[in-house]
């Protein structure tokens, strides 16, 4: 990597343990005031490893808000005014693939987008932004991930297409079936439009996505228990909280990719 002549700030959205205060040195909650309202909580602001960081509670505090509740633009737009140049959203998942394993870790390269009740873009006055997603990840984070899994043997997937569904429900064993024949290879019910918002305000996003369990396409004896379920939850953010701290460390130079001028040229 070549030496990078800007200031990195790391931004964090999901439900990893950064928001504590034990963790980072000159920590700070602020209430960010954004034209789009209140975000999903009080933003967490401190320095790690000489890398500046703001971590956001995607659902609230309390666990509170439904996905889509969630104020996805003030949550980026907060980053942004913040000065944060990389986000790294971390998010449970459910597994459409037998060799996609609860546990596992998936640096998705690509989305399908079923959610319908969401705002996905800030420009809605004279300026339309057509932003390109064609590619919707930044690659150089993601590369980041797997150097780091590799190193902790987490076991980890460096592609994948999720499905972002409009949520609160769970899919239904048709939607499930019919997302293995649309390729997707795991599905959530957040990443959707928070990639898409980071990529119009020019800020590079990656998703560390951890799954839980199998969708309802696999058939169980019995089902999964909740017991079965946490602990599965707090090995991934176990790990997803590992890896960040690799990507800290190495994240202190960097490679354009041209994440951050994508805007520049899908304005009409």
């Amino acid at each position: 990597m070549t030496e990078n002549i800007r200031k990195i700030k790391l931004g964090i959205i999901g439900g990893t343990g950064f928001e504590d205060a034990d963790l980072l040195s000159n920590y700070e909650k602020k209430k960010v005031h954004t034209p789009y309202g209140a975000t999903s909580d009080l933003v967490v602001t401190g320095t790690i490893d000489g890398v500046d960081l703001a971590a956001i509670s995607r659902h609230g505090e309390s666990h509170t808000l439904i996905p889509g509740n969630v104020n996805f633009r003030a949550n980026i737009w907060a980053m942004k005014d913040l000065g944060v140049t990389h986000i790294i959203g971390t998010t449970a998942c459910g597994s459409l693939r037998e060799d996609i394993k609860p546990g596992d870790l998936v640096f998705v390269d690509q989305f399908i987008d079923r959610s319908y009740k969401r705002e996905q873009t800030f420009y809605e006055g004279t300026l339309t932004c057509h932003i390109t997603m064609a590619e919707p990840f930044c690659f150089n984070l993601r590369k980041l991930f797997m150097n780091g899994a590799k190193k902790m043997k987490v076991p980890f997937h460096e592609k994948g297409t999720m499905v972002s569904i409009e949520g609160p429900r769970f899919s239904t064993k048709a939607e499930s079936h019919l997302f293995r024949q649309w390729g997707c290879d795991v599905v959530n019910m957040t990443i959707v439009p928070e990639c898409i918002l980071a990529r119009e305000v020019g800020i590079h996003y990656a998703s560390i996505a951890m799954v839980t369990d199998y969708d309802c396409w696999k058939e169980r004896d019995g089902g999964l228990s909740v017991d079965e379920i946490m602990a599965t939850i707090e090995k991934n953010t176990s790990s997803g909280e590992k890896l960040i701290f690799d990507v800290l460390k190495h994240i202190k130079s960097w490679d354009d990719c041209g994440c951050d001028v994508a805007y520049q040229y899908a304005m009409l």
